[in-house]
């Protein structure tokens, strides 16, 4: 432990730099402690402030501008890439997702405050269309609040802190493994979390394939297209009718309790189709069925999609 002390000490603008990246780019590697720990240690002998601050808010919009771009490059599609990768929950995903398309780009000021959202939201600035000139602004003075909360916080229990890492130091190898242990222990819990809350939606889906024979066949179930009303501009399944999870309450179903109702909608696990399938469930109709895979599914197949 007195050699990861000794690491911070000497490298910490790199390790703060690296770890501020790798978070922002998606990577389970919580960058918060460690700005915590690098507040601690601020002295005009060991770090500035300033400079701490300046390079995390550096590695913060490298990172988000490379989401920026890609969002911008690959509209709504890298959100289904992100969420993939990501630990939190899809529901956190996609609750970050609908608060960016309603207050915009100053949800850039918060968006490092919530798990899972700073990737997303940089890709929804880019794939909304936002002006890189006001993400960039608003992404810096996000990550400075992120990064200079975090550094105070340091600065203001640094006795506490120094008092942690000098009991850990002496711990030696066993403190190392403490800190190992809490960062897996983090990791397996996000992961667990996630794995539960996809094990909670679990139901019957239906093909893509299977859909488009029960059309071609004449049948006609009721298709619910349950997205944001901004992923929709890039086309939906002739015939859907639009459910998004907000308007779940005013929902109104004019059918009887077994006919059948097709969800989808394009986020990974179909977690917002399978949530509004589940409400519906709940209500008393039990024909309900998400589509696996979403409209990219549909549009992958080649199956037709249209936007009038």
């Amino acid at each position: 432990m007195g050699y990861i002390a000794d690491l911070i000490e000497q490298y910490g603008l790199v390790i703060v730099f690296i770890n501020v990246l790798l978070e922002q780019l998606g990577l389970p590697i919580p960058a918060y402690p460690t700005l915590v720990i690098s507040g601690a240690l601020i002295s005009p002998e060991k770090f500035s402030f300033s400079v701490l601050l300046l390079t995390a808010i550096f590695a913060a919009v490298i990172a988000d501008t490379f989401w920026y771009f890609t969002g911008r490059k690959y509209g709504t599609k890298v959100m289904g890439k992100l969420c993939k990768i990501s630990l939190s929950p899809d529901t956190c995903v996609s609750q970050s997702q609908s608060l960016y398309l309603k207050i915009g780009s100053p949800a850039l000021l918060v968006c490092k405050f919530i798990p899972g959202f700073a990737s997303i939201s940089s890709a929804l600035a880019g794939s909304t269309g936002t002006k890189l000139i006001t993400f960039l602004i608003m992404d810096g003075l996000g990550a400075a609040l992120w990064a200079g909360s975090a550094l105070w916080l340091g600065s203001l229990f640094s006795t506490a802190i120094d008092d942690l890492m000098n009991i850990l130091v002496e711990m030696g190898k066993w403190g190392t493994l403490l800190v190992l242990f809490a960062l897996i222990a983090f990791v397996a819990s996000k992961w667990w979390e996630r794995k539960r809350f996809i094990k909670d939606l679990r139901m019957a889906r239906i093909s893509v394939d299977e859909l488009n024979t029960l059309l071609a066949n004449g049948e006609t179930p009721i298709i619910l297209d349950t997205r944001a009303p901004h992923l929709i501009q890039d086309g939906w399944i002739p015939g859907a009718q639009f459910a998004s999870l907000e308007a779940l309450d005013q929902l109104v179903l004019e059918m009887n309790d077994n006919d059948p109702v097709v969800l989808y909608c394009s986020c990974p696990n179909e977690i917002t189709a399978a949530k509004i399938a589940k409400a519906l469930m709940a209500r008393g109709y039990y024909n309900v069925k998400p589509l696996t895979g979403g409209i990219d599914a549909w549009r992958d197949a080649g199956y037709e999609v249209t936007n009038t």
